[in-house]
């Protein structure tokens, strides 16, 4: 098809000033994916040194988990001109790349994940990159009392509890999308029922990518009846490249901004009680090298949720930061949320010692082999299992309230 230029609408139907997207054909390898999908770009009216462009094709289609519709998934790739670029795909609201350059230059993916649906589909993916609800983490049980009347939702963790979200959780749908200017909002409805849980929610999950490398995320969500809500992105990080396995994860530099944690049993269901993180391995409020940090845990490695410190009124803050030495990338992490866990990929597979299991490596982008303690995560949230606990932060979303959550993603360099 031959390119053209359209003015970009945005939702009131007005027509935006300087944004126009330009529509093109798509590349082969997209064809190849059977998208039906036509690419196009979005770029600044006039041409500007740090603008920042988006670019939306196909990759590849999905079933819906329900009703079995064949739909088209979208995919959304900003770049700026200091070298960062991000892909977003619209199932799962998921984020797949994120190209960062490291100090000499050279650019690298930092995120795990896989080359295409089947691979984002497979049984023993981890949630790589994905937008997580209705409710991220555990639900102790698989169940909770609200107002009165219990709940028993889905349990998808060993048959005892729930985790993130169910066995059909928001990861496992195709979202809308709506484009304005390089700002990407997918929307997604969960109805009343769905998986266990009361009300017709509507979330939405807004990405952009800024001149200055942050990735900016807000979740929000509004329901028709009082439910628990938590959302989270799920993505895997690995600074010196998402490929390069344990050896270089042990190497990072990681600081939290946080004077506790929640204490949890084996299934990591917290107790409703607190841990003091001074003189315990889990005190990351000095920085830390993450190897010897991780053999000081009880378990094997980190997975804990960090309940931030932040003064009563304040909103979006500081919440960690990690550097990767030899590269110098550097990323750190704002959030509104009450808490972040913290996860160094302890249940990935360990085919070298067979601990858990002998299941092979998992298989991601360009034949990357994905092993144990091979990335971390830091997913903000609220407190796990917070409906079931008094003393947390309330994760309930009463009618005619609004969830909202903003999370920040900065890369940055060392400075000699």
């Amino acid at each position: 098809m031959n390119s053209s230029v359209e003015k970009v609408g945005s939702p009131d139907g007005s027509m935006m000033s300087d944004a126009a997207i330009t529509i093109k054909p798509m590349d082969s390898t997209v064809g190849q994916r059977g998208s039906l999908t036509e690419s196009y770009e979005t770029v600044g009216g006039s041409v500007q040194r740090d603008a920042v462009t988006l670019t939306v094709d196909g990759f590849g289609t999905v079933k819906h988990p329900k009703t079995g519709t064949i739909e088209t998934v979208k995919r959304f790739t900003w770049r700026n001109n200091h070298g960062m670029s991000v892909q977003v795909i619209s199932y799962g609201a998921i984020i797949t790349t994120m190209q960062v350059p490291d100090r000499t230059g050279r650019i690298d993916d930092v995120v795990l994940g896989y080359d295409d649906i089947p691979g984002y589909q497979t049984a023993n993916n981890p949630y790589f990159g994905a937008t997580v609800g209705r409710i991220a983490n555990r639900i102790g049980g698989g169940r909770f009392t609200l107002n009165g009347q219990e709940y028993q939702v889905t349990k998808n963790f060993d048959n005892r509890h729930q985790l993130h979200g169910g066995k059909v959780g928001f990861d496992k749908y195709n979202w809308e999308s709506f484009v304005d200017g390089t700002v990407v909002t997918l929307t997604h409805t969960s109805p009343d029922g769905d998986e266990g849980y009361p009300g017709t929610v509507m979330v939405s999950v807004r990405y952009e990518l800024t001149e200055d490398n942050r990735f900016l995320v807000l979740f929000k969500a509004v329901s028709t009846k009082p439910t628990p809500i938590n959302l989270t992105n799920h993505s895997y990080f690995n600074l010196a490249g998402h490929a390069t396995g344990h050896e270089e994860i042990y190497r990072h530099i990681v600081s939290i901004n946080a004077d506790k944690i929640t204490d949890t049993d084996a299934d990591s269901i917290p107790s409703g009680k607190f841990i003091c993180v001074g003189g315990t391995p889990y005190d990351l409020r000095i920085p830390r090298e993450l190897g010897p940090s991780m053999a000081k845990t009880t378990g094997e490695g980190f997975d804990d949720n960090f309940c931030i410190t932040k003064g009563t009124e304040q909103g979006r803050t500081f919440t960690a930061r990690v550097v990767h030495p030899h590269s110098g990338r550097v990323l750190e992490v704002y959030t509104d949320q009450p808490g972040v866990q913290f996860y160094t990929s302890n249940f990935m597979p360990d085919p070298n010692k067979n601990v858990r299991t002998r299941d092979p490596p998992i298989r991601g982008k360009a034949g990357a082999k994905y092993c144990k303690h091979g990335a971390f995560c830091l997913e903000t949230q609220n407190f796990p299992d917070a409906i079931n606990h008094a003393n947390f932060p309330s994760s309930v979303l009463n009618p005619g309230a609004e969830y909202v959550h903003e999370v920040v993603y900065k890369f940055d360099l060392l400075r000699e």
